[in-house]
């Protein structure tokens, strides 16, 4: 069975500073708690190839063993929390995919 990946592309936030700081002391935490989770990572969005404004401010990506590890890590308390909580600082929104990972 191929991991499962998924993607959050949060969108720019009206108030940037308090979105990073929320996202790195608070959000960060209650994404790694997932249980399941594998790999957790995440970028900043400096800039397109064509100096266009970022439509994104941050790409994170969860990545788990499989389709039932990640809806089990997402279902659980801790996953609820962690989707709870991008309302409280991502007013903007985020878009998700999920995906298989080949390598």
């Amino acid at each position: 069975m191929p991991k499962i990946r998924l993607t959050v592309a949060y969108n720019q936030p009206p108030d940037a500073g308090a979105f990073y700081a929320h996202y790195e002391n608070v959000h960060v935490g209650l994404a790694k708690a997932i249980p399941g989770l594998e790999h957790f990572e995440w970028c900043k969005v400096v800039a397109t190839p064509a100096g266009d404004e970022p439509r994104y401010a941050i790409l994170a990506e969860l990545t788990f063993a499989d389709m039932e590890a990640f809806g089990a890590g997402l279902g659980s308390t801790e996953g609820q929390a962690a989707a709870a909580d991008v309302g409280q600082f991502a007013p903007n929104g985020a878009d998700m995919y999920i995906s298989e990972i080949n390598s």
